[in-house]
C-alpha cells in the first residue's frame, strides 16, 4: 500500500485517539484498539472527498490495513485505487489554518482545496 503519513500527521492522530478514549468507553468499547479510517467519497466541487474517521472496528474482508508512525490505517480497496501515492499531512499555519492535509500529484484539486480530481 502506498500510503504516507508524516510524522506531524501521526502525533496529531495520537492526540485525537487519546482525547477520544472517553467516548469510546461511553459507547461500549472501553480500551478498543481504534484506527484511522482514510476513504475516499464522491462529492465535492471536483468530484471525490477525502474522509478521515475513527474507528474501533476490524480490518474487514475488502480493507487494507498498515501501521505509520505508531498509528493502525485502515483502508478499502476501493478508496486504495484513488489514494496511491498520496502524502497526508498535518499542517499548521496559525490558529484560524491547521488541518489535515492531502497531498497526491495525480490529483487535481478544486480551488476550495477540499476535493480533488482524478
Amino acid at each position: 500500500m502506498s500510503i504516507q503519513i508524516t510524522e506531524a500527521a501521526a502525533a496529531k492522530v495520537k492526540e485525537i485517539i487519546a482525547s477520544s478514549a472517553d467516548q469510546l468507553a461511553e459507547e461500549g468499547n472501553p480500551g478498543a484498539e481504534t484506527r484511522l479510517r482514510v476513504a475516499v467519497k464522491g462529492g465535492g466541487c471536483s468530484g471525490f472527498s477525502y474522509v478521515l474517521d475513527l474507528t474501533a472496528e476490524n480490518a474487514g474482508e475488502y480493507d487494507e490495513e498498515l501501521e505509520v508512525h505508531g498509528v493502525k490505517v485502515l483502508v478499502d480497496q476501493k478508496s486504495l485505487l484513488y489514494l496511491e501515492g498520496t502524502v497526508i499531512d498535518y499542517v499548521s499555519e496559525g490558529p484560524m489554518r491547521e488541518g489535515f492535509a492531502f497531498k497526491n500529484t495525480k490529483h487535481h484539486s478544486c480551488g476550495c482545496g477540499s476535493s480533488f480530481s482524478v
